[in-house]
């Protein structure tokens, strides 16, 4: 099988983002515009990937995280110039080199791979992904020649009334001879009015050279997307979102409305599960099968197991059991553990919390730093008072307690075992199993008070 290897365009700043963020890192379905490139690319198993970086070069790093060999390309004079700068990595390789842009974050892998595969059955130098559309104004044309192959690209501009009418547009992705790509690159010159060194020209050296050029028409123009402004920003985010449900879909999840449901590109989700409109799925979140999440939930980093509810509540970063019911109107806060047939009801907190199997706080409480053992009732209005203004200290709730209404668990405490705490207590200390808890005011009753109280007026 012929060696393959792919540079990845990243170094751009993109001035009209008019952001402070580098432009292939704005994310779409959450992941880095750059990222999902990247990640395409992976699936093809390259030799090498090499990205150009430029504005922005640590954090576009940080973000790939070693996926990926770096060239830096100091200043920005073109594409061509760009590729020169994996040089040092692949200029004395074998194979076919893929060039990509890492802000066309729609691309798939099998279009690249039916890409290459193309280009290696026509025995080409070079192959340009292509693409149809009705509307081609700005876009580059591809000329092709009477047996099929590229005869020129012509820009929009520099076009004649015929050659306009072509629809089939270049799409900025090509595939080359590494070698004669190397050797080409080193002939481009920037006589044009941006003192620029453009890919393209590399298409028209080898043209020159008799080389075979080939094009291969992809039939989905949308993911050869690039993403320049805020309003294509917008674009990719749609048409990812619709992808990404669609596959949700085909896997046996039931989404009510996939327009008004967001799910971002690492989200696993189990068939049956059934998700409302509003709900938004991110980070790396993992759904069980039979579930219902929404309407209007938002549920990011956790894992939820199978027969679970969560209904227009926020859950983050938290591991959330089986046949779980949680909402509405319930947070689950970083690091909490939620076991199996839990029921976090409506107005409830829980941060950094532990929830036993069967245990339950059904209307406004919030429990942080805390750990709650099995067949536990939380009384409404119940809190751990677990913030002293300078330390947090743990609750400790065991098996079988009963936490009566409106109650104020001062940390650090323990509750034994089965024991029963009285309705509108403050517990400062622990409370033996199998015991009752008392911690308030005895009731006085002032006769008559009423009266006198009206009569001192």
């Amino acid at each position: 099988m012929t060696n393959r290897f792919a540079v990845i365009l990243a170094a751009g700043q993109g001035t009209r983002m008019k952001s402070k963020l580098y432009k292939v890192l704005h994310p779409v379905c959450g992941k880095p515009m750059v990222e999902h490139v990247v990640d395409q690319i992976s699936k093809l198993n390259v030799n090498k990937m090499v990205t150009i970086i430029g504005h922005g070069a640590d954090l576009v790093k940080s973000k790939l995280d070693g996926k990926t060999l770096y060239a830096l390309q100091e200043e920005q004079l073109g594409t061509a110039h760009a590729v020169m700068q994996a040089e040092q990595d692949l200029s004395k390789e074998n194979g076919t080199t893929v060039v990509v842009c890492g802000d066309t974050p729609l691309i798939k892998a099998e279009t690249i791979e039916a890409l290459l595969k193309h280009h290696e059955e026509q025995n080409a130098k070079a192959t340009i992904l292509t693409a149809y559309t009705e509307k081609p104004d700005g876009y580059g044309r591809i000329i092709r020649n009477d047996a099929g192959y590229v005869e020129k690209i012509v820009e929009h501009k520099d076009a004649s009334d015929e050659e306009r009418k072509v629809k089939e547009i270049n799409t900025g992705v090509f595939c080359f001879d590494n070698q004669k790509l190397f050797e080409a690159l080193k002939q481009v010159k920037n006589d044009n009015a941006q003192n620029e060194y453009y890919l393209p020209d590399v298409i028209e050296i080898l043209k020159s050279q008799g080389e075979i050029v080939s094009a291969y028409q992809t039939d989905d123009m949308d993911e050869t997307l690039g993403v320049n402004d805020r309003i294509a920003l917008a674009s990719a985010e749609r048409i990812m979102r619709r992808r990404i449900n669609e596959t949700h879909m085909r896997n046996g999840v039931t989404i009510i409305d996939p327009d008004n449901t967001y799910i971002e590109s690492d989200v696993v989700i189990g068939a049956d599960t059934i998700i409302q409109p509003g709900s938004i799925l991110s980070g790396k979140t993992v759904i069980g099968e039979d579930c219902i999440i929404g309407p209007n939930s938002e549920i990011k980093d956790c894992e939820v197991g199978n027969g679970s509810n969560i209904k227009q509540s926020v859950a983050q970063q938290s591991s959330i059991g089986s046949h779980v019911n949680i909402g509405p109107f319930a947070h689950i806060r970083p690091e909490s553990l939620i076991e199996e047939n839990v029921k976090i009801g409506n107005f409830v907190e829980i941060k950094k919390a532990k929830f036993g199997k069967g245990s339950k706080a059904s209307h406004l409480s919030y429990i942080g730093n805390a750990e709650v053992g099995a067949d536990v009732n939380i009384g409404c209005g119940s809190i751990t008072v677990n913030y002293d203004g300078k330390n947090k200290f743990l609750t400790k709730i065991e098996d079988g307690v009963f936490v009566g209404c409106n109650s104020n668990l001062v940390a650090p405490v323990t509750i034994g075992k089965n024991a029963y705490i009285a309705a509108g207590s403050t517990i400062t200390d622990d409370i033996p199993a199998e015991s009752l808890s008392i911690a308030r005011a005895r009731q006085v009753n002032k006769e008559n008070y009423v009266s006198k109280l009206k009569h001192n007026q």
